[in-house]
């Protein structure tokens, strides 16, 4: 199985290439499909949703498509991913997969309906997120996991936190218009011992890639954008030569 790449593929022809039972992780952001309290916010440009448009950084980046579905329509697309995702996991592996609270309903049903097993819900919390008086802070996303079947306890790893906190990737040097730390995402490889085969089907920038290399796993990505596709592949020749 070839090994270490991000292809510039949509995500289930993609995940359509790799052989069954051969991933022990899929670790990924998806397009959240969300970014607003109403149905018509989720058909925004990507760079309204999710930066200031008055700074300088992230809102010049491209914007990202397949983030403008209702919840039914997110439901399914996520289903008929996590399904093709489940098939080539390997029996006992872990499915680990970002979200806000939005659609954190819709997207437990779709890893459910996929077949996986609900495992929980972990969280990510972002302590520079903007006030809102009168309210309860926004100042965390989900980590919906679940896995492949039985889960053995014995699986190589120790006990792992179920919060986590990072702050937001600075918007100045941001390579993703929804970039994660890089440390968040090295802290939950640890789900996974050293060399286990990590896949993400939506790649971004490449964030996963780049842990996976500090962290001694091996990774498989695809990403449907040219633009990022080619910033995560550039990011990741880096890596190799840090």
């Amino acid at each position: 199985m070839r090994l270490d790449y991000i292809e510039n593929m949509d995500c289930i022809e993609g995940l359509g290439t790799l052989p069954n039972g051969s991933v022990d992780l899929i670790l990924t952001d998806p397009p959240y499909s969300s970014g607003g309290a109403f149905a018509g916010d989720r058909k925004s440009r990507t760079s309204t949703k999710y930066t200031d448009t008055a700074a300088n950084g992230a809102a010049t980046l491209p914007d990202f498509q397949g983030d403008n579905m209702d919840q039914r329509g997110f439901t399914e697309f996520m289903r008929q991913v996590f399904a093709k995702c489940r098939e080539k996991t390997k029996p006992e592996g872990v499915l680990v997969a970002f979200i806000d609270w939005r659609n954190l309903p819709a997207l437990t049903d779709a890893i459910q309906a996929a077949g996986w097993v609900w495992r929980g819900v972990a969280v990510w919390r972002k302590p520079s997120s903007r006030p809102q008086k009168g309210r309860f802070r926004q100042e965390c996303e989900f980590i919906v996991w679940g896995s492949n079947g039985p889960m053995p306890v014995d699986r190589g790893v120790g006990v792992l936190p179920g919060a986590f906190e990072h702050s937001n990737v600075a918007s100045s040097v941001r390579r993703h218009q929804t970039e994660k730390p890089l440390a968040l995402i090295e802290n939950l490889l640890e789900i996974v011992p050293e060399g286990a085969i990590v896949c993400d089907p939506f790649m971004g920038s490449g964030t996963t890639a780049e842990a996976c290399i500090k962290t001694g796993r091996r990774f498989v990505g695809f990403e449907l954008s040219e633009q990022y596709h080619r910033i995560a592949t550039e990011r990741v020749a880096d890596a190799l030569l840090a």
